[in-house]
């Protein structure tokens, strides 16, 4: 929350998982008071109530795609914003509760997103295996630490957190893969624009009005407007009635996001600011900025234009 830290905060649970590995990735996470939720909703009721400061959500996964929940969730109910994105490699380990050679492994708990991106490495590694699905990665550690299960894959701090030794660990097929997670809160002021930042939008679209989405797309593309994510969930009214997820690069205190947001309100059926806020570094260069599309250069037309119509 921009100006006052967050103390309180509310992620999706349970313990262990990467959900709590990425809050713990927070500055002010670090002298907080963190509490799981058991769903996503859950999470931001909590955070809306004003039982939290701030909730960490996930927001997308670069191998399954957008977590949809989530996405409803900011598009609906009481407005909450997003302050900062976080960006976590997704590295497995297979942890057990005793050190024990892989060949006698015979059976491992997995959240069936984790054991649909280890399923190659355990193939390779333990065949004999067969992968048990569980709730989430905490309870696949739970289950090896109670020797249910020889074994589990899950994220590092599960491991840790219930006491279990690590057999091997970046099992996952893809190495490169990430989740992106939301730190949200509720209305206030954005923080302040650091020069390479996202704001995120939620776009309803006038269904009735041909190239509709086209029209929203030039607002940003004449103002050199970089969008990074467009995504579409069903807005729940009918059949072909969407809303749209956009992040675009830049802040809306500048003066190209703000001409974009005032172009996008005059033209859509509603708008739904979301946030600006820093962008996570993970390896990306942000587009450099064609001539003409600085602050400077809208305020300077901007000056122009006033003294035109002046008659200066």
């Amino acid at each position: 929350m921009p100006g006052v830290p967050p103390t309180r905060f509310v992620y999706l649970g349970p313990e262990g998982t990467f959900s709590e590995q990425a809050l713990r990735t927070v500055p002010a996470a670090d002298r907080g008071v963190l509490t799981p939720a058991r769903s996503v909703p859950e999470a931001l009721d909590a955070l809306r109530a004003g039982e939290a400061d701030a909730a960490l959500v996930p927001l997308e996964n670069s191998i399954g795609g957008q977590v949809g929940v989530t996405l409803d969730e900011l598009a609906g109910g009481e407005p909450l914003i997003i302050t900062r994105e976080v960006v976590l490699p997704v590295q497995f380990v297979l942890a057990s509760a005793e050190d024990r050679p892989l060949d006698s492994v015979r059976s491992v708990a997995a959240h069936p997103q984790a054991g649909a991106q280890c399923r190659k490495w355990l193939r390779d590694h333990a065949p004999q295996a067969t992968v048990v699905d569980v709730l989430s990665n905490a309870t696949a550690a739970i289950g090896a630490g109670t020797g249910e299960f020889d074994a589990a894959i899950c994220a590092a701090i599960g491991a840790s957190r219930y006491k279990l030794h690590v057999l091997a660990k970046d099992i996952a097929d893809n190495p490169d893969a990430m989740t992106r997670f939301a730190l949200v809160s509720r209305p206030g002021p954005p923080p302040p624009p650091t020069g390479d930042d996202l704001t995120t939008l939620a776009v309803y679209i006038a269904h009735d009005r041909v190239g509709a989405l086209l029209a929203v797309l030039t607002e940003l593309s004449v103002r050199g407007i970089n969008m990074t994510r467009i995504e579409s969930r069903p807005t729940g009214e009918r059949l072909g009635r969407y809303v749209f997820f956009l992040d675009c690069g830049g802040h809306v205190a500048e003066a190209q996001m703000g001409e974009a947001l005032q172009g996008l309100r005059r033209i859509c059926a509603d708008v739904r600011f979301l946030g600006s806020y820093p962008r996570a570094s993970h390896g990306d260069t942000p587009p450099r900025r064609a001539p003409g599309l600085s602050d400077e250069d809208f305020t300077d037309a901007a000056s122009w234009l006033s003294e035109l119509r002046n008659g200066s």
